[in-house]
Order: structure tokens, then sequence, then C-alpha cells
């Protein structure tokens, strides 16, 4: 008799029992990974043309993620925009498991080409522009999946609990109490505890005398402690509303040099490029990943020229 318990993907326990007793053993299974690529021109919605093109929902959504700085797509998208993407699938004994990196992918949005490419400096990857810039900013602009902005930065508002008039040298974002908070950019934690009116609070130093606040969260991410250094999109803690609140949201502030900047309009500076060390191998290991791209982009046009006649 035997039995086998999948561990995880790639790796599975298999137990036997004979005259001698159970013994059990680690195997491993061959995974494939496979490079896809794909092309869907926006007629109703980005999901919809995604789906239309056999993309799966989750590549659409990081698509969008990767030209978010670029594009606002809940207002900028238009009919005839489309999008190219290059990614990975993994699959084992015939079945497909699961999506894996984006690899390369375009976005084209009235009449304007964005692209993307991702390389592997070894300590991390991250996301280019063909000539080697990065497709981010070094911050976000909103730091968490809000459902509205319910105060916006205002240095004469009258405080909806104090009832007096008190700048507001932030931005409220509204959103369920325990939605995650992610850290607009990379930094290290100055400041991590309750802060007056302000409650549970977390303040992040960055490059170029940036700080960032985030306040009234309802707890704490417990692996981010003073002293510690977080990445871009690192969630940090939870929407609560701790503190002088009337309802759970983010209260989030962005300080050069000590001195309050509007979140909603400050001029974010970009992140760092590829670095010099580099160049040269980004240039060689991109150029093909440009070149699936072209291939799909040529395919749809192809396509759009057949369904056109």
């Amino acid at each position: 008799m035997a039995v086998s318990r999948e561990l995880d993907e790639i790796r599975a326990l298999e137990v036997v029992r004979t005259e001698d007793g159970y013994h059990s053993a680690i195997a491993e299974r061959a995974v494939e990974t496979r490079v896809v690529t794909a092309q869907a021109v926006i007629q109703s919605s980005l999901f919809n043309a995604g789906r239309a093109a056999g993309v799966p929902d989750s590549v659409t959504m990081n698509v969008a993620g990767l030209f978010q700085w670029d594009v606002d797509f809940a207002l900028d998208i238009r009919q005839g925009d489309q999008f190219s993407v290059v990614y990975q699938e993994l699959w084992r004994d015939g079945q497909r498991l699961r999506t894996g990196n984006i690899l390369a992918a375009e976005f084209v949005n009235r009449g304007r080409t964005y692209r993307a490419v991702r390389f592997d400096m070894g300590d991390r990857a991250d996301y280019f522009t063909p000539e080697g810039r990065s497709i981010r900013r070094a911050f976000i602009r909103a730091p968490v999946d809000f459902t509205r902005i319910s105060s916006r930065f205002n240095l004469n508002r009258r405080h909806p609990v104090l009832h007096t008039i008190r700048a507001h040298r932030g931005v409220d974002y509204a959103a369920p109490t325990g939605t995650p908070i992610k850290a607009a950019g990379d930094g290290r934690v100055i400041f991590r505890g309750v802060q007056g009116g302000y409650g549970n609070t977390l303040i992040l130093q960055h490059g170029g005398n940036i700080t960032t606040l985030y306040a009234h969260m309802s707890r704490f991410h417990p692996e981010v402690r003073h002293g510690n250094r977080v990445r871009q999109g690192q969630v940090i803690g939870y929407v609560g509303m701790t503190g002088l609140a009337t309802g759970p949201h983010l209260h989030y502030e962005y300080r050069v040099n000590g001195v309050h900047r509007d979140p909603l309009t400050v001029e974010l500076p970009p992140a760092e490029p590829v670095p010099a060390a580099y160049r040269e191998r980004f240039a060689r290991e991109t150029a093909p990943l440009l070149a699936f791209l072209d291939r799909a982009q040529d395919a749809g046009d192809a396509q759009l020229a057949m369904s056109g006649r």
C-alpha cells in the first residue's frame, strides 16, 4: 500500500507500507515553465479585453499594476486602447498550475505607448523601460485600496471631532477596518506607536529628506518594527479608527524637509534606474523579451486588420 500527499508544487510526501513497516520519502516532480504571449484590445473594459484574449484576470491586474504611475485605470481607459503581455505559466504533468512572472508588457493608452521589462539583478528583480529607467515612482500616490477620499489636504479645515479650524496636513482615505496599508516607498521605520489624536501611527524615513506618516491604524503588521527597513508596497499595518477619528480610514502625510506637501498633487520623484554596472547585461537579457512584445503586437495588428475587412 502507498499513500502520496502533495506538499507543494514540486514536492510530494510518499509513504509506502512494506513487510518491514512504513517507509517515507520526498519525491520531486518536474515543473515546466512556459512563456506565453497575448495581445488584447479594449472594447468595454480592461478585464473583459483580457478574458477575450485568454489572459487570466491575475495577469491583467498585474499589467495594470505595472503602469499605474502613468495610466489612471479608473479614468483614462478608452475604447481601442490595447495591451500586450509576455508572462510565465507553470505546468506539471500536462496541467497548468498557475501563472508566473510577467516578463514584459506594453500598454497603449490614447495612442501613447508604455513598455516595461522585468530584470533580475540577483538580490532583487524590478521592472524598467527599454531604456533602463524605472517604471515606478519612488512613492505610491495612495498607499491603501480606498473606497473614497473622506478629507483632502486643507490648511483651513474644520476638525470633525474638535469642531475647530485645524489644518489638515494630509489625505484621509476611507476604507473598511482591517484593509492593508502599504509602505508608499522604500524606507526605514523611525516611529511605531501611539501619537496623540493620530492613534496607532507609523512614520517612515525615505531618501531625499522625505518622511511619510500613516495614522489611525487598527494594528501594525507584526513584522514591521522600529528600525526595520521596508519596501514599497509592503504591508505595514491595517486601517482602523484609533485616536480622534469618526470612522475607519487612513490618514496619510507626505513631508519634505519637515514641510507637509499635498500627497495628491506633490511631484513624486522617480525610482532608481538600472545601475550602471548592470546596463550591458540588461540590454542583452531584455532584447528577446522586447522581441516577444513586438511579435505579439504584430499578431494583434494583423487580427485587427482582418476583423476590419
